[in-house]
């Protein structure tokens, strides 16, 4: 037997020393354990705790509550809902007379339980209203005034549901003749404090004379109560009161309290006055703002400084709503003084920046700081309607120094709530939009991620605003005016790609589905295709992939230029297709899925079938069980008899698969798979009705995407003929003029091919009729479509294209879907005629496919040649 190495040698050394370090760390380990075995029953304990298998729910739950232990009983309680639907007989008569007892002496848990099963009891409707009054109320009752402030609060909070259900004799009786004792000022402030909340809660359930009989007597008392705290509880019910007493009386009687308070000597009490008033401008006449409102208001704006900072954050949380309320009352002087209140509000705390440690600095002083925070934050979020305070057309006069302040605040909650105000802003500014383009880039830009996250929630709403001037005519020069978007926007994803934080990620990318409304097809193509290609390949988060591949299609479906279009597929067929990572062939999967969900049927067929029926022989499990997931929907896009040919495809490559396939578990799908493809109806050329919709849709895709094709050959001769090339904005603008809607006309002229009866001026202007009409569904339609681009096409989208909201005849739309298959057939291989052909599986045209040399393995569609272009830094 060989000699143990030196490393064992070392590891097996049993000197002393080392023992005694082994005995330490065992002692340390005893040590540890003693908690647990102390924690551990002894076989008194577990006697005490067992219970006779044999009792029913109801004898169960009355001997733990007689004879068990805490825990127990609470366990007991929490399951008192369920005892009421099983048995609410049995349950009220033995069981709920033990809870009663109980919760005598019942601790703090146990009260908090039996709360919420109460109120739970309630909600189910598991009794009448008139037993529920009769079991539980008194009970909720009893417990109002525990000493435990939680416990009232949770009892309180069940009583006020309680309420909302209970018949008007019972709340007098019960609860509104008791109230009158225990508002009085002998009884505890606890007991008061409940008296007001019950008394805001009653107001709606009594009719007017009641309440001004015996309730709004027990309300002006507690308004003058000894301790602050009843004063302001009693004053923040009085929005309650006032809407359950109509106008008339809050004005003699509610309006009289709230002024007298507001000069409370209390600032809790006069905070809440303030609050109140607010909440209740839309009930007073302008007679009461102007001559009672507006001053109180004037008098605690100008006090609060001097105040406590914590009634500057309720005014400005407040601000908003004051300025809509009292809008049209104040006079020039008190409208500016007013604003400049709002300024001052929105730079509060920044004049005292002055770069210390925060260590250093005193608690008081951090926690002024926070409160100023706060303030500058309402301040954002108010920020909107101060714009209709001041009018959109004074806003870059009046607010845009303090927009820019906001939105450069130091921060980031700041920074974060007018990001989410923005697109209100912009909204707002109209036409004026572009005055606020720089703190767009600004705010992409911004360090904190928080707040490119509230940005781009509504993004793409925000750049068409500002692509469109605001006006809801189509623009005539896509951000012209703002060449850093394109570089903002690359940053923005290139930080969000950089962090941890891939929801934010996914997020953008989803939005950058919209920037072919807003930028041109070159610098997407330029700028953002190759990225969508890295995080493709290189990025290791599956949402964030999928994002960037759906986003590519769309980028593809809307580019304008056929060169560009095939270099995309083809490096979608070769580089996640045929890639040697199995990552990028189900990448690709997930690429032909939303290729089927965005583009015509016969797109997918004539570029990626074939692909992607490729992979049954994929050397990597996983990639066929995922293929087979998809073959339902690849089956989808074929169309009788024109893809005869590509479906003896994919029937024979379904067949390998069952006869070859090792692997148990894509063995399985396949064979749910082939039931589910036998199951399919297979759609035919000619519309169906079962198909009709699904099939209308098709044809529009269909139809955008030869337009397209028909746009650039339209816009290559143009371009030959003037010598120059053409550009956007005479498109759109004669697209404007036109007006031509998304959906198509009962007689929209259709190019055959062959000699053509018309005179050249004639054709010409059928070819720029054209021209215009494919531009404007170029852009059109992305609006019709990108809402639904994130959710299911099929379903959502199809909607839109009813029969009925088309106002297209069934048999002329048949007739048109022949004409363009024609039109297809005759004119696409010569406007598809790259340097070298790409896998295509073109209807009608194609000839009929060996299905042995096309299901081999080792078939490869041949690669294009095409140079890889690099985008421009």
């Amino acid at each position: 037997m060989p000699p143990p190495p030196p490393a064992a040698v070392a590891a097996m050394d049993f000197s002393q020393n080392s023992l005694f370090g082994y005995m330490d760390d065992l002692q340390e380990l005893t040590i540890i354990e003693r908690p647990v075995r102390r924690s551990l029953k002894t076989p008194e304990e577990i006697e005490r705790l067992t219970v006779d298998e044999d009792l029913s729910d109801i004898d169960r739950a009355v001997y733990l509550l007689s004879a068990g232990q805490d825990i127990q009983g609470t366990s007991v309680i929490a399951n008192l809902p369920s005892l009421m639907r099983q048995n609410p007989a049995e349950t009220l008569r033995r069981v709920l007379p033990k809870v009663r007892e109980v919760l005598h002496v019942a601790g703090v848990e146990m009260q908090l339980t039996a709360a919420v099963s109460f109120l739970t009891i309630l909600q189910e409707e598991s009794v009448s209203i008139h037993t529920y009054a009769h079991s539980f109320l008194q009970v909720i009752l009893l417990h109002l005034e525990h000493r435990d402030a939680g416990v009232s609060n949770a009892w309180l909070e069940t009583l006020l549901s309680v309420i909302e259900v209970l018949p008007k004799e019972t709340l007098r009786h019960e609860i509104l003749n008791p109230l009158v004792s225990k508002a009085q000022l002998s009884q505890t402030v606890q007991s008061r404090l409940v008296s007001c909340k019950i008394l805001g809660k009653l107001t709606n359930k009594f009719d007017a004379h009641t309440i001004k009989r015996e309730i709004l007597p027990l309300v002006k008392s507690l308004c003058q109560d000894v301790e602050y705290e009843v004063r302001s509880c009693m004053c923040r019910q009085l929005e309650n009161i006032a809407q359950g007493i109509g106008t008339d009386l809050t004005k003699s009687v509610v309006l009289p309290e709230l002024i007298e308070l507001s000069r409370d000597e209390g600032s809790s009490v006069r905070l809440a006055a303030f609050e109140t008033l607010v909440n209740l401008l839309d009930i007073f006449d302008s007679d009461d703002r102007s001559q009672t409102i507006l001053p109180l208001v004037k008098s605690f704006c100008e006090k609060s400084f001097k105040a406590d900072e914590s009634i500057l954050v309720s005014l400005s949380f407040h601000l908003g709503k004051l300025c809509h309320g009292l809008y049209g009352i104040f006079t020039p002087d008190q409208h500016l003084r007013f604003l400049e209140f709002y300024k001052k509000l929105c730079t509060l705390g920044l004049q005292q920046e002055n770069g210390h440690n925060e260590n250093q600095i005193p608690p008081q002083i951090l926690e002024q700081e926070k409160k100023y925070i706060s303030v500058r934050k309402n301040c954002a979020y108010n920020f909107p309607a101060m714009i209709v305070f001041v009018d959109p057309k004074n806003f870059h006069m009046e607010l845009y120094s303090t927009f820019f302040c906001l939105c450069h605040d130091p921060e980031v909650p700041v920074r974060y709530t007018i990001a989410i105000c923005f697109y209100e802003v912009s909204k707002l500014l109209n036409s004026g939009v572009n005055l606020i383009h720089k703190e767009l880039m600004t705010l992409l830009q911004d360090e904190s991620l928080e707040v490119l996250d509230a940005l781009i929630d509504h993004l793409p709403e925000i750049l068409e605003l500002m692509s469109t001037g605001g006006e809801s005519s189509i623009h005539e020069n896509k951000f012209s005016s703002l060449p850093d978007l394109i570089p903002a926007l690359t940053a923005a994803e290139q930080r969000a790609a950089a962090s941890l934080k891939w929801r934010t990620h996914e997020k953008l990318l989803q939005k950058y589905a919209c920037l072919p409304h807003v930028i041109s097809s070159d610098q997407i193509y330029y700028r953002f295709l190759q990225r969508m290609f890295t995080i493709m390949m290189t990025n290791n988060v599956l949402p964030v992939q999928k994002a960037a591949s759906r986003t590519l299609c769309i980028f593809l479906r809307y580019n304008r230029k056929q060169e560009q279009r095939h270099e995309v597929i083809q490096k979608l067929i070769e580089q996640l297709g045929q890639g040697k990572s199995y990552w990028n062939r189900l990448r690709f999967l997930d690429t032909c899925e939303f290729i089927i969900e965005i583009f015509s049927k016969s797109f997918f067929c004539k570029y990626f079938f074939l692909p992607a029926i490729e992979l049954t022989h994929d050397p990597v499990a996983n990639v066929r069980m995922k293929l087979c997931y998809l073959l339902p929907k690849v089956k989808s896009t074929l169309k009788i008899p024109a893809d005869k040919h590509l479906l003896q495809q994919l029937e024979m490559c379904v067949r390998k698969l069952l006869c070859q396939e090792k692997d148990k578990d894509v063995l399985a799908i396949v064979k749910r798979t082939v039931l589910e493809l036998d199951r399919m109806e297979m759609s035919m050329d000619a519309f169906q009705k079962k198909f009709y919709e699904k099939d209308l849709l098709d044809q529009e895709k269909e139809r955008e995407e030869l337009l397209l094709l028909e746009m650039e050959q339209l816009e290559k001769e143009k371009q030959q003929n003037d010598g120059r090339p053409v550009s956007e904005r005479a498109f759109d603008k004669k697209r404007r003029d036109t007006k031509t809607s998304t959906t198509l006309p009962k007689s929209i002229p259709v190019s055959l091919p062959g000699p053509s009866s018309s005179t050249p001026s004639t054709s010409k202007e059928i070819k720029k009729s054209k021209l215009i009409r494919s531009q404007s569904i170029n852009s059109q339609a992305f609006h019709a479509k990108y809402g639904n681009f994130d959710k299911c096409a099929s379903k959502s989208s199809a909607a839109a294209y009813t029969p009925s909201a088309s106002g297209l005849a069934k048999t002329s739309m048949i007739s048109l879907d022949d004409s363009f298959r024609t039109r297809n057939a005759s004119s696409l291989p010569a406007s598809f005629s790259p340097n070298a052909p790409l896998p295509s599986t073109s209807r009608g045209t194609g000839t009929s496919v060996d299905p042995k040399s096309s299901g081999s393995k080792d078939m490869q569609p041949r690669k294009a040649t095409l140079k890889s272009r690099k985008s421009n830094p």
